[in-house]
């Protein structure tokens, strides 16, 4: 099982970023898709997730409203789709498949003016 993310990158406050996750190893069109995200010194926290069909989703307190999860499983890719980033936001970003402790390297979204 392997995650790879990107996107990620140097963003001002206001702005957008989409990012990416190709999965591989596993049928991916099977298994719910969670992002999850780790700032400077804090512990890593729950952003969203989405179900195997893409027929729903959930998002932190924090995200709602400004972030949308989703996927491609003929690309066994998810996506987060972030807009209105807030200093706040920055952070490495990492994909998980809810119930299995595999993680990739991340992507680095900083949001700063």
């Amino acid at each position: 099982v392997q995650f790879v993310e990107s996107g990620g990158g140097l963003v001002q406050p206001g702005g957008s970023l989409r990012l990416s996750c190709v999965a591989s190893g596993f049928t991916f069109s099977t298994y719910a898709m969670s992002w999850y995200r780790q700032a400077p010194g804090k512990e890593r926290e729950y952003v969203a997730s989405i179900t195997g069909d893409g027929g729903g989703a959930n998002y932190a307190d924090s995200v709602r409203g400004r972030f949308t999860i989703s996927r491609d499983n003929a690309k066994s890719t998810v996506y987060l789709q972030m807009n209105s980033l807030v200093p706040e936001d920055t952070a490495v970003y990492y994909c998980l498949r809810p119930g299995l402790e595999v993680w990739g390297q991340g992507t680095q979204v900083t949001v700063s003016s």
